[in-house]
């Protein structure tokens, strides 16, 4: 079987012939890819950071926000476009390189790309400036004098790979900042930042030595240090582990921020628990558990759901695992590897004991779903600590008496926690908010937008674009101090 050959990452101003190349392979159902990734020498690494820190002094930062949103806009409207060369290469390969289903991830890349058009990247901007034009010059302020933000020279991203496509929400951020980029990807996932970064050049040339994309094994070598030497901010998404090796590497003056491993949680109330509304809520459930096979900071581990209603929490698990049956036949799980489908036996093989030790009063615990299938639904009837399941569609539901009574169970988590997707009425829901706000959790959104955040929304519970630059202030002293040198005073 003949493989494909594509070169990843984007590397201005550096020969392919001058550039060592290591060679990642992937295969799929009977289609393999070989994916050359660009391994760099420390020289080449600073000479990269020179060339990507001089260029968007000249180009980038030059340009306005809005001009910056333009551009971002006309690639994005190209990757939208099903017939586009380029997102035809991207939904060819990403199922190949990821494993994930290809409709999935057709469907998930629209998902993400609409949220970088130019309304929602002027949202975007919107959410962290009240004053935009801030990053575009010196604005007026409140209280007197003047303010403008500043983004780093160089802003270096560590790209996970759960998730494709990934790497555009941080190097979107870097740019409506007007940071010269460079991103490692890595090896789950070394081709969407690329193609990306390309398709910018193309549509405006003079960012084509503004970004650049590389790659280098596990915790780096002589040229990962290279780059971080050079660094002003570093933005990197990964395990806790990876977060600290990188941390550990990194001048003391550097800015660093660090986004890891995350749980999510579901809260279903007994407003949302007729015998209308509750298969809806499941099939809307299934669907948070099945984008990506929960790999997202975002996705869910456990649903608590509330008794009292017309339907029970045991019933609605049921409806959640026939859910998870129909989608699975739609978008069919990747296949695992050896340690995932260990980490799922061994998750299987815990429920089904806790199922067996749990008391013999009330709805006994269960575990639905066949031994072999490729999703799992484990109900508890007696309140559960939030704990990870083991991923690849493995989601436990857990009645409740009220959904107050879960508010204890998470809060001893609150380092870990980030999305809580709810479903109560709207009164519930800000008597809810205020007690998972104040428990940790950063993020509520509706079930079924668990793994689908919005344009704008405040990842890990902090500024997308205020985190990334340093405001410079005029005070007022200085500007009234002025006026008495300027050519008209008296």
């Amino acid at each position: 079987m003949t493989a494909t050959r594509v070169e990843a990452g984007y590397l201005p101003g550096l020969p392919s012939a001058e550039v060592d190349w290591q060679v990642l392979h992937f295969e799929q159902q009977g289609r393999r890819l070989e994916v050359a990734v660009p391994v760099l020498s420390a020289s080449q690494m600073a000479a990269l950071a020179a060339r990507v820190r001089r260029a968007s002094a000249l180009h980038l930062k030059t340009m306005t926000v809005s001009q910056i949103v333009a551009v971002v806009d006309r690639a994005v409207g190209r990757l939208l476009d099903p017939g586009d060369p380029l997102r035809r290469q991207a939904d060819t390969w990403l199922p190949v390189v990821t494993g994930y289903d290809a409709e999935m991830v057709r469907l998930g890349l629209n998902a993400l790309l609409k949220t970088f058009r130019a309304p929602q990247l002027d949202r975007f901007v919107a959410e962290d400036f009240a004053n935009p034009k801030v990053l575009d010059g010196f604005q007026p302020t409140p209280k007197g004098g003047a303010v403008r933000a500043f983004g780093p020279d160089l802003l270096v991203h560590s790209w996970a790979g759960n998730v494709p496509a990934l790497a555009v929400w941080s190097l979107v951020c870097g740019l409506l900042v007007k940071a010269g980029n460079i991103g490692k990807v890595p090896s789950a996932e070394p081709l969407f930042a690329g193609w990306f970064a390309r398709l910018l050049a193309d549509v405006h040339p003079p960012l084509a030595d503004c970004l650049a994309v590389v790659w280098w094994r596990g915790a780096g070598d002589a040229g990962a240090s290279a780059l971080y030497a050079q660094a002003d901010t570093v933005l990197a998404y990964g395990g806790n582990e990876a977060l600290d090796a990188i941390r550990s590497r990194l001048p003391v003056t550097t800015r660093f921020l660090p986004h890891g491993h995350k749980l999510g949680l579901g809260l279903i109330g007994t407003a949302a628990l007729d015998s209308l509304k509750a298969p809806a809520m499941a099939r809307q459930a299934a669907w948070d558990v099945m984008r990506y096979d929960q790999q997202g900071c975002y996705s869910p581990h456990v649903f608590y759901v509330a008794r009292g209603g017309a339907v029970s929490p045991r019933a609605f698990a049921g409806y959640l695992a026939g859910e998870l049956a129909n989608l699975e036949r739609r978008f069919p799980r990747r296949a695992l590897g050896l340690e995932e489908s260990a980490a799922v036996a061994r998750w299987h093989h815990a429920m089904e004991w806790k199922a067996l030790s749990a008391p013999a009063d009330g709805t006994p615990d269960t575990l639905i779903g066949p031994s072999g299938s490729a999703w799992h639904v484990a109900y508890s009837d007696t309140l559960q600590p939030l704990s990870p399941t083991a991923l690849q569609r493995t989601i436990q539901v857990v009645g409740v008496d009220s959904l107050d009574a879960v508010i204890p169970m998470v809060a001893g988590h609150s380092r870990f926690l980030q999305t809580a997707g709810v479903a109560a009425s709207p009164e519930e829901l800000f008597a809810l908010a205020d007690a998972l706000g104040a428990a940790g959790v950063t993020r509520i959104s509706a079930i079924g937008s668990m793994s689908s955040p919005e344009a704008g929304w405040h990842h890990d519970g902090r500024f997308n674009l205020l985190d990334l630059v340093r405001m410079t202030e005029i005070e007022r002293s200085a500007e009234s101090a002025a006026e008495p040198l300027a050519p008209y005073a008296d």
